[in-house]
């Protein structure tokens, strides 16, 4: 009788679930954040490189309006250091939610809301459509990054113009408008 247990193998490329201690499911996400009827709500996401470089993405899913963080690392702290620092940076009204998938990279998302008063919602396991909104702004990076491009060696100036190139891009669900424009609209009607 043998002793040896088999093992379980995965496919190429799978991952194991993981599991967001306290995370708010997307399912209990507000309906009009779903339309998309108000500035503020967030998607976000991490494009990586090659030599462990990484950038965080966000999106406001009205506006399309795009933001770029350079990151120091893929960890829950220096992701967590660079979305509380660009969050406290905007206006109140512009920090109301932010969609997530489920990578350790936010497993500070609690933290993350004490410190900003943003609500972070979480995606279902391999469910990107879920963020569809920043999958598509992460193809749009990919231009600019192609895979196998080391992220490290762009500054946040350098992310920050292409991004601003995004902002600056009519786009046809907008009927035409720019992210910067429907942003700074609404947030001038704020004001």
């Amino acid at each position: 009788y043998s002793l040896r247990h088999g093992r379980r193998h995965t496919r190429k490329g799978e991952r194991g679930t993981i599991n967001i201690v306290n995370g708010t499911p997307i399912h209990e996400r507000s309906r009009h954040i779903d339309n998309r009827r108000s500035l503020g709500h967030w998607e976000g996401d991490l494009v990586s490189g090659t030599k462990n470089s990484h950038i965080a993405t966000l999106v406001d899913r009205k506006s399309r309006y795009t933001i770029t963080l350079r990151l120091r690392g893929k960890d829950s702290f220096s992701v967590n250091q660079a979305l509380t620092d660009k969050f406290l940076s905007l206006p109140p009204e512009l920090r109301q939610s932010l969609t997530w998938d489920r990578g350790m990279e936010l497993a500070r998302h609690l933290e993350f809301t004490g410190s900003t008063g943003v609500k972070v919602y979480f995606c279902d396991p391999q469910s990107p459509w879920q963020r569809g909104t920043n999958e598509n702004t992460n193809g749009l990076i990919r231009q600019y990054f192609p895979k196998k491009t080391c992220l490290a060696q762009y500054t946040q100036h350098e992310l920050d113009q292409i991004a601003a190139q995004l902002k600056n891009r009519p786009r046809k669900t907008l009927k035409f408008k720019t992210p910067k424009e429907i942003i700074e609209r609404g947030v001038a009607l704020t004001d």
